[in-house]
């Protein structure tokens, strides 16, 4: 039985170089399909949904865009809404920029290829921040690195929707991918994600060293955790502008 003590962090495929384009477009495809079967998208959109209550417009940036599906899956729900949204998208491989502006030409989104850590806002920042699959690719620094710009970039809070380090995840997961994927990054990376992944006491020592005070931390089917930060009212005021972001 795999020993899922403490987090691993053996590399990833998909997290290494040369990658051919075709290989990374099958994986999106499949990671796609994960989110919307396993849940991983409306996990998503019941965070926008608490974090934009009562909100007519919206501007979601997410880092580690990836393929782009989350944003689209947040786009449909607005638009079913009356939620006017317009988004940023951050992923520092530049096939999944390509991919993600393939797949979704008619979004409202500015594609960025970037690490997001030298996105620079200047002026018109996110109401909402968010990941979904990202954080377990980072270490525990990177992870604090991210969460603290996480809350210097948006107006209204950030949400993370990452996985449960855990044993029957694990082991499920390796499986379906074995007799169901086409992709050898998905089915290399899908058990190994989930040794990367989280427990409830990795998210509560994060944020009690980030200094950030009160989150919502709640465990959602498939063994993933969210955990939703919110600003409190007041604490940063969205300058005027129209410029939706620069990078170094």
């Amino acid at each position: 039985m795999i020993d899922l003590t403490h987090r691993s962090y053996q590399k990833e495929l998909m997290d290494g170089e040369d990658i051919p384009f075709p290989a990374m477009a099958q994986t999106l495809r499949e990671l796609d399909i994960i989110n919307t079967r396993l849940g991983g998208h409306a996990i998503t959109i019941s965070a926008v949904r608490q974090l934009a209550a009562n909100k007519k417009s919206l501007h979601i940036c997410e880092t580690g865009c990836g393929g782009g599906d989350n944003l689209r899956a947040i786009y449909l729900y607005c638009k079913k809404a009356g939620i006017n949204t317009r988004f940023t998208g951050i992923d520092m491989n530049a096939d999944c920029i390509r991919y993600a502006g393939q797949q979704n030409p008619g979004l409202p989104c500015h594609w960025i290829c970037s690490d997001y850590a030298r996105v620079k806002f200047d002026a018109d920042k996110p109401d909402i921040i968010f990941s979904s699959l990202f954080c377990h690719h980072l270490n525990d620094g990177q992870l604090l690195q991210m969460i603290t710009w996480s809350e210097e970039n948006c107006t209204l809070g950030f949400f993370i929707n990452d996985l449960h380090r855990h044993r029957m995840a694990f082991y499920l997961i390796r499986y379906l991918t074995k007799f169901f994927s086409r992709s050898y990054l998905v089915k290399h990376d899908a058990s190994l994600s989930v040794a990367r992944g989280f427990k409830r006491a990795d998210w509560e020592k994060l944020f009690r060293e980030s200094g950030l005070g009160d989150f919502q931390l709640s465990w959602r089917w498939a063994f993933r955790w969210l955990v939703i930060y919110r600003k409190l009212p007041g604490a940063v005021q969205q300058m005027p502008g129209h410029q939706i972001a620069s990078h170094e």
